[in-house]
């Protein structure tokens, strides 16, 4: 095979779809527009769940590497009420390992390998030509020309208006994240509030959830519905007032919940976007996507996971087939578009329970999708 393929985007999508095709002896170019692995800080943790994330590893043949560097004990989740109450303390059991988790650095680092990356190459645009090839228009001007380019570059993709018109819409719901270090040490009592895995705190129509990272690392989530301007009398570079704004919308809550926000270091702002459930896009030849690009969702633990199995399956569907590139892109697109409607809808009902009017819905929510 001699196409030129390239993928826009070094995220797990990405990099799960180069490195099983250069597994099956095909290179790939990632365009990626950090200037290095460790140009940004990688994000928190992920949990890889059996028959999606960890499957597309399987793929990859990195299985083993997974394993070494999972938190298995990562799963265990534990729901308080706003008063501090325990609800539910669910903990793994010692050979469950449905969904692990593993730090997001380290998935990046695990899939890199020996890939060919090009680091700090801002895609422009993508351009089909009339005939065979399409044309890769870069920030700085420069171009080059590929067989096939797959969008796997996020919620903003660079690639998708190549294929498709829509662009993501606010839900209504936003998220705002904040983060603890060195948490056993500085805060053993948060510590032990969090436990292995995750603790999470359902109100009326908000949320908060801290999630271990490995290192003693916590990442601190809140979630609530406001307009997308909420915070436009607060500075949320200001981290005093960035606190003070959200300790008043959690007023009331218990104070070893408010501790959560009352130790976090930065906010960062998070709105909630999505892509239309049933998002599809009549075939172009030399184009694609996968993972947010494709398909964005509500972040409840699937997009990840998507984006790898995305990746591996469109690698093995061109590998199996190098002669027929577009039929095989075609081929993929049909079970990608099939798969991520369901999860959409999923992760769309799931998102209105969680940040409910109704806390208990997201406690029964719980209860219907944790393994007893």
């Amino acid at each position: 095979m001699r196409h030129r393929i390239a993928v826009v985007g070094g995220g797990p999508g990405g990099l799960t779809f180069a490195r099983v095709l250069h597994r099956h002896g095909y290179p790939v170019a990632v365009l990626e527009r950090d200037s290095a692995p460790d140009s940004r800080p990688p994000g928190g943790t992920l949990d890889l769940h059996e028959g999606l994330g960890q499957l597309a590893l399987e793929k990859a043949g990195l299985v083993a590497e997974f394993q070494a560097l999972s938190r298995p004990e990562g799963q265990a989740m534990r729901i308080l009420d706003t008063a501090g109450t325990v609800l539910r303390d669910w903990r793994p059991g010692p050979d469950e390992r449905a969904n692990p988790e593993i730090d997001r650095g380290q998935l990046r680092d695990l899939l890199l390998g020996s890939l060919d990356v090009r680091w700090g190459r801002e895609v422009a645009r993508v351009v089909p030509e009339a005939g065979d090839g399409v044309v890769v228009h870069f920030a700085d001007g420069r171009q080059e020309t590929f067989d096939l380019v797959v969008g796997a570059d996020g919620a903003w993709s660079r690639v998708r208006p190549a294929v498709s018109p829509v662009t993501p819409q606010y839900t209504g719901v936003t998220s705002v994240e904040t983060s603890l270090d060195d948490v056993d040490t500085r805060h053993p009592d948060l510590a032990r509030l969090i436990g292995d895995g995750s603790v999470a705190v359902y109100g009326v129509n908000r949320s908060l959830v801290a999630q271990r990272n490995s290192g003693g690392h916590v990442k601190v989530y809140v979630k609530f519905r406001a307009p997308l301007d909420w915070h436009a009398d607060v500075d949320l570079a200001d981290v005093e007032a960035a606190r003070s704004s959200l300790l008043a919308l959690f007023d009331g809550w218990a104070a070893p919940v408010l501790d959560l926000l009352g130790h976090g270091g930065a906010f960062v702002h998070r709105p909630i976007f999505v892509l239309p459930e049933s998002h599809t896009w009549a075939h172009v030849r030399g184009v694609t996507l996968l993972g947010d690009a494709a398909h964005l969702m509500p972040p409840l633990g699937a997009g990840a996971n998507l984006a790898m199995l995305d990746g591996a399956e469109l690698a093995e569907s061109i590998a199996a087939d190098p002669d027929d590139l577009d039929g095989a892109v075609g081929a993929f697109e049909e079970r990608m578009s099939a798969r991520a409607g369901r999860w959409a809808r999923i992760t769309t009902a799931g998102l209105e329970r969680l940040v409910s009017p109704d806390p208990a819905d997201a406690v029964a929510l719980f209860d219907e999708v944790q393994r007893s």
